[in-house]
């Protein structure tokens, strides 16, 4: 009587998720600028990002630089709006495609002098856009993977990308290394009308996300949007001008916290030239749970910790 043989381990897995895949991933990323004031709510595509960063524009707002890489089934994405110069350096880290509906004046000059590789509704990417008649502008621009690599294709840009910068996950048995446990997470940037939370559902493994203690859903789905990984970490966050403009600093490291299997992980953020943002401990890299991950980059004033309660 033979033992069943082990489970074969997947051929290949998304370097930005950790989960299987059929075929080796070749797509580059599209870092895609999605709006989220309340106006803009609830989005469409989220659930597909591999990661989000929830980031403060000016004003107290936040906007989400959502990394789309390893799934491209969903039909709409959006709404998409303005970019900043930190949103270029976040969607630059992971080699993607910064897709975007306008710029501030900094981030246009930088687009421009820098030749970035950019789709903007506004000067070179209309075709691969649409509005929804539904809904008010500026609220309503919409596009998908497909259209966008169409449109990166037609600008001549890269559309395939086998060095993407992944992070390392944790494998079948191993647990994130925390005594400390919480299950549910309440994250403030600056408004209270931009008041996050999530509860830790042990069924799943997955982090369900509030805003403003209503469920954040899906438009198209009607699904929740759920993180494996919630990540909040602290950067010097400082005003730039009267519109209140932001330079957010993303280079030097800072306070991190990572929440993962109903488990607190105090933890440091790194950065090295060319890479993306890493989460460590004790000098080594913090493994992910498989699946989606939602960064979210807070001020360091009036202290880190003032933005973050778990219980």
């Amino acid at each position: 009587d033979n033992p069943e043989p082990e489970p074969a381990a997947p051929a290949y897995t998304a370097p930005l998720t950790g989960l299987p895949l059929e075929e080796p991933l070749t797509r580059r990323p599209l870092a895609i600028m999605i709006n989220n004031a309340p106006a803009a709510r609830p989005q469409s595509g989220l659930i597909d990002a591999d990661v989000v960063y929830e980031v403060l524009a000016e004003g107290g707002v936040t906007r989400l630089v959502s990394i789309f890489h390893s799934q491209a089934d969903n039909a709409k994405i959006g709404p998409i709006r303005s970019i900043r110069p930190y949103m270029i350096d976040l969607g630059e880290s992971y080699h993607g495609v910064l897709v975007h509906a306008g710029a501030s004046n900094e981030a246009f000059a930088i687009l421009q002098r820098q030749h970035k590789e950019d789709l903007d509704e506004i000067t070179n990417a209309g075709a691969y856009f649409w509005r929804d008649k539904s809904r008010k502008a500026p609220h309503n621009l919409y596009s998908n993977v497909e259209k966008l690599l169409e449109g990166a294709a037609k600008r001549g840009y890269a559309t395939e990308d086998t060095a993407v910068p992944g992070y390392p996950f944790y494998k079948e048995n191993e647990q994130p290394d925390s005594l400390e446990t919480a299950t549910h997470v309440e994250i403030k940037f600056q408004l209270d009308s931009y008041r996050v939370s999530y509860e830790y559902d042990a069924s799943s493994g997955l982090y369900k996300r509030f805003m403003n203690g209503e469920p954040h859903k899906d438009l198209e789905t009607g699904d929740p949007v759920t993180a494996a990984n919630v990540v909040v970490m602290g950067a010097d966050h400082r005003v730039l001008d009267d519109v209140g403009r932001l330079e957010v600093g993303l280079q030097l490291g800072g306070d991190a916290i990572l929440f993962q299997q109903g488990k607190v992980i105090r933890a440091s953020w790194i950065r090295k030239e060319g890479d993306i943002i890493r989460f460590i401990q004790d000098n080594a890299e913090i493994p992910m749970v498989p699946g989606q991950t939602i960064i979210h980059v807070v001020p360091n004033t009036p202290s880190f910790d003032s933005h973050v309660k778990a219980e």
